[in-house]
């Protein structure tokens, strides 16, 4: 796997961060969504640059231009609910694309910080040879993530897997590199050192889902 952890490099994308994990910040609810849709946004940019063209000509009202254009093969899979802002960044540059969605959460059978992920809904057009965008804002344990991977690879094998998060984990990041294809790439603003006991990012910015939407029962 190749990771891209845009932060490495100072730019714009530093207030959207900022703003996202700031507690204050994030009591305005619309703001938290569209600072997402906006590091979504971003992070396609750098993707695209990972993508194949092809030589297509355009004519003006005065001659001929010669342009690569970028081959529109795309997928875009978020994950419930929490992806559905990053989602929105990423179909706002990916326009063309086709969609997905997916479920997946947390279940604690015993009440406890002990999890598994449940899947109980996917809705996809034909995966099979698509180049695969997954969007998750968080990517902490890892283990949704490779839920989906084993889920989704039912409905067709991808030639190509992009993964796009906000914030991840160390550990997280180790997690999915073992369960995904060599040739898969992560697109990832940030990458946080820990997890607490009960799985989540520190110091990372709580429930993306429930700052995006409200809490859940």
């Amino acid at each position: 796997m190749t990771i891209h952890h845009i932060l490495k490099k100072n730019s714009v994308l530093n207030t959207f961060i900022k703003e996202i994990r700031d507690h204050i910040s994030q009591k305005d609810t619309m703001r938290f969504r569209r600072n997402i849709e906006r590091i979504g946004e971003i992070l396609s940019y750098e993707l695209s640059k990972e993508l194949h063209y092809y030589k297509e000509e355009t004519k003006t009202v005065l001659g001929v231009k010669e342009n690569n254009i970028m081959n529109n093969d795309l997928v875009i899979c978020s994950i419930l609910r929490a992806g559905l802002p990053l989602h929105q960044g990423i179909l706002n540059y990916f326009d063309g694309a086709e969609n997905a969605f997916i479920s997946a959460y947390r279940h604690h059978p015993n009440n406890d910080a002990e999890f598994e992920i449940k899947v109980d809904y996917f809705a996809s057009p034909p995966l099979k040879d698509k180049t695969l965008i997954i969007a998750d804002p968080m990517l902490a344990t890892g283990k949704s993530m490779v839920t989906v991977y084993e889920a989704i690879k039912k409905f067709g094998t991808p030639k190509k897997i992009h993964i796009v998060s906000v914030i991840g984990s160390e550990e997280g990041v180790h997690f999915i590199k073992k369960h995904f294809p060599e040739n898969t790439h992560l697109w990832i603003a940030d990458i946080d050192l820990m997890l607490n006991d009960n799985g989540y990012i520190v110091p990372g910015l709580g429930d993306a889902g429930d700052l995006s939407y409200g809490i859940k029962i």
